[in-house]
């Protein structure tokens, strides 16, 4: 198992509209993706381009988000996860479940429509960690 290449990183948002007006005056931003509901996992998703990689802006959907919790330690939000790609879901988290690393969670379908799982902060340096399976098509 290697460290694969970093997908993105997830920012916790109150608004995204917000944060990607943020994101093109201060950063220059072009490239943003539409927003969608993932309702599965309780958050609005929308994806800034960078040049290598991406920036997922999160925000709460329902009064059930898990993100909550967070936006409440701080409220302007702030960085919630990195996302590495693995070029297999299933193989990543038995190494990981050898490696007496804590997985929050069962294996669900992310924000790019792949299986993802997360690893427990505590466990990787205080860093909330997203496993996904890399996407079949080109970045």
């Amino acid at each position: 198992m290697k460290l694969g290449r970093l997908n993105h990183v997830g920012v916790a948002t109150p608004s995204i509209e917000k944060s990607v007006a943020m994101y093109r005056e201060r950063m220059g931003a072009e490239v943003v993706r539409e927003p969608f509901d993932l309702p599965a996992q309780g958050v609005r998703v929308c994806f800034v381009d960078t040049p290598n990689s991406q920036i997922e802006l999160i925000e709460p959907l329902g009064a059930d988000s898990p993100i909550l919790k967070f936006l409440e330690r701080s409220p302007e939000g702030g960085q919630h996860h990195l996302c590495f790609e693995v070029p297999d879901i299933e193989a990543a988290r038995s190494f990981y479940d050898g490696k007496g690393v804590r997985i929050l969670g069962p294996t669900r379908i992310g924000a790019h429509g792949t299986p993802i799982f997360f690893l427990h902060p505590k466990d990787m340096g205080g860093v909330l960690t997203e496993i996904m399976e890399s996407p079949k098509q080109a970045h």
